[in-house]
């Protein structure tokens, strides 16, 4: 079978992922090392671990190198903003949302390029809706996210030998939700969200689309029902 590394799949959108793709690839399961990374080993009869944390470079350049082909690799992982307006945003925040959800994706791609190229492989980034727009209290996040997309774009354009998709999905029902919407000061309705099964399913479809065509982009909103 095809084998797909997928990046924060300890819990949440990344842990559906690889529940969607499990039945038709060998996984790499990316995470720091927890108990829930390796509980979802388990659950996924044969499925690898790959802990590791994407912002130490030195690290994870040491994890890819036993990586030589590679046919899926699934950007999941991703941190959330604080909400605060660009006045009261210090350089930390932007250092921290930059590192993690831009910098940490384009060193794990430059990485694993040699596999994908000799697997003529797909890369998927699970971007946001803030990848496409910019709403009050979420530009340092957006500002990561618009980054995520040019190095899609970038990577796609480079790279004609390979796949390159992004999905921008809207509000998802996952934990990071219930934070957000705490901060927020709202009442959690998950019903007003995605549910992270759905966004694994379209990023599955995206994957599993035949070969003569390229997903460039999947836009996802919920209906609220």
């Amino acid at each position: 079978m095809p084998t797909a590394l997928i990046t924060g799949a300890s819990r949440g959108v990344g842990a559906q992922i690889a529940r969607a793709l499990a039945p038709t690839h060998d996984l790499l399961l990316g995470g720091r090392g927890s108990a829930e990374l390796d509980t979802l080993a388990m659950e996924l009869d044969g499925a690898a671990t790959f802990p590791v944390d994407l912002t130490d470079h030195d690290s994870l350049e040491a994890a890819t190198e036993a990586v030589t082909s590679l046919d899926v690799l699934v950007h999941s992982a991703g941190v959330a903003s604080s909400l605060e307006s660009v006045a009261d945003t210090p350089a930390d925040e932007w250092r921290y949302l930059l590192e993690v959800n831009l910098i940490a994706a384009a060193e794990l791609t430059r990485l694993l390029l040699p596999a994908l190229r000799a697997a003529g492989g797909h890369v998927v980034f699970l971007n946001s809706g803030a990848g496409m727009r910019v709403n009050p209290g979420w530009t340092p996040y957006a500002a990561s996210k618009f980054g995520l997309r040019a190095l899609a774009d970038g990577l796609r354009l480079e790279e004609p030998s390979l796949r390159v998709t992004s999905v921008f999905p809207g509000r998802i029902d996952t934990d990071m939700q219930r934070d957000i919407v705490a901060i927020e000061g709202a009442d959690y309705d998950p019903s007003k969200f995605l549910k992270p099964e759905t966004v694994a399913a379209a990023v599955a479809h995206a994957i599993s689309t035949p070969s003569d065509a390229h997903p460039t982009d999947v836009v996802l909103r919920p209906t609220g029902r």
